[in-house]
């Protein structure tokens, strides 16, 4: 399983009254950005996914990849309500791992309904397999650069997005059971 951080550990409700104020702030924002899980230095941490305790509070771990999308939103003037497929954190409290399908599973349906209605850009492979949205690559690992121009690409209209629209429920079977598939594969 994976640790909900909104719950558990010291700190748990600071980081849902984070998170409330967040959602609440942004819930007219139209651009979803989606990632892969909360890592143990960022969201575990904040509460807020891609943003670090040291963003936040100006105290705590800084946190490389919340630093980059902060900052390239920032910079691209761009608004968006930053989530994860699974919204807690898989991992030691001083590691990440991949979600596995479970998790993945079980993190949907509150992903779809943040999704609705607005564009959706996935951050990274598995955010990308998990909803079909445009891929920008993670900043992690060098990738800073290549998530700005990806951005970029997207505000500037290079990666067309839909908006989001819940399928219906045989669609939303076919379609699942396709993703959970190849998911399964990868994950194992």
């Amino acid at each position: 399983g994976t640790f909900n951080f909104y719950r558990h550990g010291e700190g748990a409700a600071e980081r849902r009254r984070r998170l409330c104020e967040y959602l609440g702030e942004r819930a007219s924002v139209g651009l979803l950005l989606v990632g892969e899980a909360a890592g143990y230095r960022g969201a575990r941490v904040s509460g807020i996914p891609f943003a670090s305790e040291r963003q936040l509070s100006g105290t705590g771990p800084a946190e490389a990849t919340a630093t980059i999308v902060q900052s390239v939103l920032r910079e691209l003037e761009l608004e968006a309500l930053c989530w994860n497929v699974v919204p807690t954190h898989p991992g030691t409290e001083s590691s990440n791992r991949a979600p596995t399908m479970e998790e993945v599973r079980a993190s949907r349906p509150f992903l779809d309904e943040l999704a609705e209605g607005r564009r959706l850009v996935a951050v990274g492979r598995l955010a990308e397999r998990v909803t079909g949205a445009p891929y920008v690559r993670h900043p992690a690992h060098g990738g800073g650069a290549e998530f700005r121009a990806g951005l970029l690409a997207f505000a500037a209209g290079g990666r067309p997005s839909p908006l989001f629209v819940r399928p219906s429920k045989a669609e939303a079977w076919h379609g699942r059971k396709a993703k959970d598939e190849d998911l399964q594969r990868e994950t194992g």
